[in-house]
C-alpha cells in the first residue's frame, strides 16, 4: 500500500508538471518566437561590429527558445551515450547554424507563421519517432542523422526570418551574425547540460520507463499545440 500511494503521489508530481509547461506555454508571450523588443530596438540602432552583445543575444535567445529546447528534449531522449548525444546535437548545430547564417545574409525569406509551423511538427516527428510509431505504421525507421539535420536546417530558417523582420545594419552584419551563432551554441550547451542534468536524475529512478511513453505523447501535443497556434495566426493574418 505504501508503494503504491508513493507512486500516487509522483504521478500527481509529473502530472502538476505538465498542466503547468501547458499552460505556461499557451501565453501569448511565449508564442512570439524570436527576439525580444527590446533587443529588437538595439539591433536595429547600432552599427559596425559588436561581438560581445551578439554573443549574449544569441545565448539569450537559445535559452528561452521553448521550440529549440523541445525538439532537444526529443533528441536526446533516448540517447544514452555521450558520444551519441555529442552527434545528434552537433547535427542539430550544424543545420540550425547554416540557414541562420545564410538566410540573413542574403536575405532568403519566407512567412514566419509557416515556418514556425514545420518546427512545431519537428517536435511531433521526434516524438513519433521515440514512441516507435514510424515502424509499426510504415515498417521501416526513417534515417534519425539526417532528419535531425533537416530539422536543424529548419530551426535556424525560422530565426533567421524573425531576425530579417528588425532590419539588421549591413555595417558588421557577417561578424555580428557569427557572433550572434556563437551565442546560440553557447545557449544551446548551457541548456543540454540542464536538460542532461534533469534527464539523469530522471532516468535513474524506477519511474522513468514507466512514464516515457506519457512523456512522448505530452512532447506530441506540445509540438501540435505549437502548429495550431502558427497554422492560426497564417490564416488570420
Amino acid at each position: 500500500m505504501q508503494c503504491i500511494n508513493s507512486h500516487y503521489v509522483k504521478l500527481k508530481t509529473y502530472l502538476k508538471c505538465f498542466i503547468t509547461l501547458g499552460l505556461v506555454l499557451m501565453s501569448p508571450a511565449l508564442f512570439a518566437h524570436g527576439v525580444a523588443e527590446g533587443d529588437k530596438g538595439y539591433i536595429q540602432e547600432i552599427y559596425g561590429v559588436h561581438i560581445i552583445p551578439f554573443i549574449y543575444l544569441g545565448a539569450k535567445h537559445m535559452v528561452t527558445g521553448y521550440d529549440h529546447l523541445l525538439f532537444l528534449v526529443g533528441i536526446i531522449f533516448f540517447l544514452y551515450r555521450m558520444k551519441d548525444i555529442g552527434l545528434y546535437v552537433s547535427l542539430f548545430a550544424i543545420g540550425h547554424s547554416i540557414t541562420m547564417l545564410v538566410g540573413v545574409y542574403y536575405n532568403i525569406s519566407m512567412n514566419a507563421y509557416i515556418i514556425d509551423a514545420i518546427i512545431g511538427f519537428s517536435i511531433v516527428y521526434k516524438a513519433l519517432d521515440n514512441l516507435g510509431a514510424y515502424q509499426r505504421w510504415f515498417g521501416f525507421q526513417p534515417n534519425t542523422k539526417i532528419a535531425t539535420l533537416i530539422f536543424g536546417l529548419i530551426h535556424g530558417f525560422g530565426l533567421a526570418v524573425k531576425i530579417q523582420e528588425y532590419e539588421v545594419p549591413k555595417d558588421g552584419l557577417l561578424a555580428n551574425l557569427i557572433s550572434f551563432n556563437i551565442g546560440v551554441e553557447l545557449g544551446q550547451f548551457m541548456a543540454l547540460c540542464i536538460i542532461l542534468l534533469l534527464m539523469t536524475f530522471w532516468r535513474k529512478t524506477s519511474f522513468f520507463f514507466k512514464t516515457a511513453y506519457q512523456s512522448n505523447v505530452f512532447l506530441m501535443f506540445l509540438g501540435f499545440l505549437l502548429m495550431g497556434y502558427q497554422l492560426t495566426g497564417y490564416f488570420t493574418q
